[in-house]
C-alpha cells in the first residue's frame, strides 16, 4: 500500500495543480477544523472526500482503508472518555450527568455513561476526522519532493529538509523490507501458532535491523560516490497550471465554512 500511496501522489488527477495551492487549501481547512463547530468539521471531512475520491481520482476503497487505520485507534479510545466512575455514595451528585440512566454498580463504585463525556467524544471524533482528511489530502495529492521544495522556498533550514527527505526514503525502505520478510516467513507457515509466530517475529526484527544498517551503508556510499557535499537537491520540471474552477470552489467553500463556523459559535 505504501508504494501505491506514493505513486498516487504523482499520478492523481490534481497533479497539474500548483503544490502551493493544494498545501494552502489543506492547511486552511486544517486550521478551520481545529477551531470550528462539529457540523463544520464533518462538512470539511465530507468535502475533502469529494476532492480526494472524485476530483483527484483516488480509489474510494483505498481511501476508506486509510481512514480506517487512525479511526480504529480513535474509536478504541473514545469509550474511556464517555464513561465515568464515582463512589456509590456520590450517585445523587452526578444524576444530571448520567446519560439516559445508563449506569451499573460495581462493588463500592458506580460506573455510568457520562453526558459530558459523550459531548467531548463527539467533539474529538469530528475534529480528528476532519484533521485526518486534511492530512490525507496532502499525502495523496502532493508528492513529498514538492513539499520539500515549498519548505525550501519558505527558507526552512536545509538540515531539516534533508533529514525529512532521508527519513521519508528510509521509512518506505523499512516497510518494503518488513513486507518482504513477513511474506517469506508467512509462506513457510512461520506464524501458524502463537509460539512459532513470536519466534518468527523476533527473527524478522533482527533481520530488519541488519538490512536497515546495510541499506544505510549503501546510501552513504552512493552519496559519497556522487560527490555529496552536505546538500541534497531535488529537481522537478513538472508543468503546473492553476485551475480557475478549483480555485474558485476552494475559496468559495472555505469562505462558506468560515461563515458557518462564526454563526455556530456566536
Amino acid at each position: 500500500m505504501n508504494h501505491q500511496i506514493d505513486s498516487l501522489a504523482y499520478t492523481n488527477s490534481l497533479r497539474g495543480l500548483p503544490p502551493s495551492h493544494k498545501l494552502s487549501f489543506a492547511i486552511a481547512l486544517l486550521i478551520l477544523s481545529l477551531v470550528s463547530h462539529v457540523a463544520v468539521q464533518l462538512s470539511i471531512a465530507l468535502w475533502l472526500t469529494i476532492w480526494i475520491v472524485v476530483y483527484a481520482g483516488i480509489p474510494a476503497k483505498l481511501y476508506l482503508r486509510l481512514l480506517s487505520v487512525p479511526l480504529v485507534f480513535l474509536l478504541t479510545s473514545l469509550p474511556a472518555l464517555a464513561m465515568g466512575a464515582v463512589a456509590g455514595d456520590r450517585i445523587p451528585e452526578i444524576q444530571w450527568d448520567i446519560w439516559q440512566g445508563w449506569g451499573i454498580s460495581i462493588g463500592t463504585f458506580y460506573l455510568y455513561v457520562s453526558s459530558t463525556g459523550i459531548y467531548q467524544v463527539s467533539l474529538l471524533f469530528a475534529r480528528a476526522f476532519a484533521s485526518t482528511s486534511c492530512m490525507y489530502f496532502i499525502l495523496l495529492t502532493v508528492p513529498f519532493t514538492e513539499i520539500l521544495q515549498i519548505l525550501r522556498q519558505l527558507r526552512c533550514p536545509e538540515l531539516v529538509t534533508e533529514l525529512l527527505l532521508l527519513m521519508y526514503r528510509f521509512i518506505f525502505s523499512l516497510l518494503a523490507i518488513a513486507d518482504e520478510l513477513w511474506t517469506a516467513q508467512n509462506s513457510r507457515c512461520g506464524y501458524r501458532t502463537w509460539k512459532r509466530g513470536m519466534h518468527s517475529l523476533g527473527i524478522l526484527i533482527g533481520q530488519l535491523l541488519l538490512r536497515t544498517l546495510e541499506n544505510y551503508r549503501q546510501v552513504s556510499l552512493t552519496l559519497a560516490s556522487r560527490g555529496f557535499n552536505g546538500e541534497l537537491r531535488v529537481w522537478n520540471s513538472y508543468p503546473y497550471k492553476p485551475s480557475q474552477r478549483y480555485t474558485f470552489e476552494a475559496v468559495f467553500g472555505c469562505t462558506v465554512l468560515t461563515v458557518l463556523s462564526v454563526v455556530f459559535q456566536s
